[in-house]
């Protein structure tokens, strides 16, 4: 399979950061299983231009092949179908000019060759570029609807969040988003009990029974959240983008990750948070 400049385009971002994000280590490990040997370390290049790179590799080779089914194994997305066949769907809609379609069946990825150009007008989730594009207004925390001390409080967080931007301190504002989205969330959900709670998305525990907020994730919210229409498929995907950057609040799983945020991450943390508060305060149940 030989696939053109903008496809390729797609499926780093895929591989970066839409399917899950992925840390430079972790690049070098998704590659070295399709028969390279790097490795990371001092000098490494940016995530993109890795990715681009090794692309062009193995663009036109059975690597590819294998690249793409590696991506998309069902395997990967436990819990989470729904959103690799529609990693699928947005992925072919660039396919299609490569007269390529890619077809879950099961647990199998099939490729398949088509004769016609077939786009779906249904517009594509942006990626990461064009998401931080957007420019929103001033979000009134009161306009969602909390109770008020609540609110208080999640006001003076994003205030600390602006002075830790302002102070280039990226981990402090990943923590402090993340943190200030699930306290929103769960806020709305307390306000949507029967909604939230009967919601196909909602964890249930080994009786089949869905589970007190407080044994909620964050990976819980945001997806009920979509799931109910509050929000928007954008900002689900770089919501859980967020909530990945959230983990590493623990310093060992920083440490064998090698994660070291910077100024583009707590940039891409803050525009989620403002984009999720944004469609909390417009769209309604």
């Amino acid at each position: 399979m030989i696939l053109q400049s903008k496809s390729l385009e797609k499926l780093r971002s895929l591989i970066n950061e839409e399917t899950q994000y992925r840390s430079g280590p972790q690049l070098v490990q998704f590659f070295n299983a399709l028969g390279f040997s790097g490795s990371y370390g001092q000098g490494f290049p940016s995530r993109s231009a890795y990715t681009d790179q090794r692309l062009a590799n193995i663009n036109g080779t059975p690597e590819l092949d294998k690249c793409i089914k590696n991506l998309f194994a069902p395997v990967n997305f436990i819990g989470r179908v729904s959103e690799l066949d529609n990693f699928i769907k947005d992925f072919n809609q660039y396919l299609a000019f490569d007269k390529w379609k890619i077809i879950r069946n099961g647990l199998e990825i099939i490729f398949t060759k088509v004769d016609r150009i077939d786009i779906d007008e249904k517009p594509l989730v942006p990626n990461e570029d064009d998401f931080l594009k957007n420019e929103f207004q001033e979000i009134s925390l009161e306009s969602i609807g909390l109770e008020g001390t609540i609110t208080e409080i999640l006001k003076h967080r994003v205030a600390e969040i602006e002075k830790c931007l302002s102070a280039d301190a990226p981990l402090s504002v990943i923590f402090l988003a993340g943190s200030t989205l699930e306290g929103v969330l769960l806020g709305i959900a307390l306000k949507y009990p029967k909604e939230f709670n009967q919601s196909k998305s909602s964890p249930k525990d080994k009786d089949g029974k869905v589970k007190q907020y407080q044994d909620w994730t964050l990976s819980n919210y945001i997806d009920v959240a979509y799931e109910v229409g509050l929000l928007a498929e954008d900002v689900k995907k770089f919501s859980h983008s967020l909530r990945d950057f959230r983990n590493y609040i623990h310093p060992y799983q920083q440490m064998s990750s090698r994660f070291n945020p910077d100024k583009y991450t707590a940039k891409i943390s803050w525009q989620v948070l403002k984009a999720a508060l944004f469609q909390l305060s417009t769209n309604k149940i």
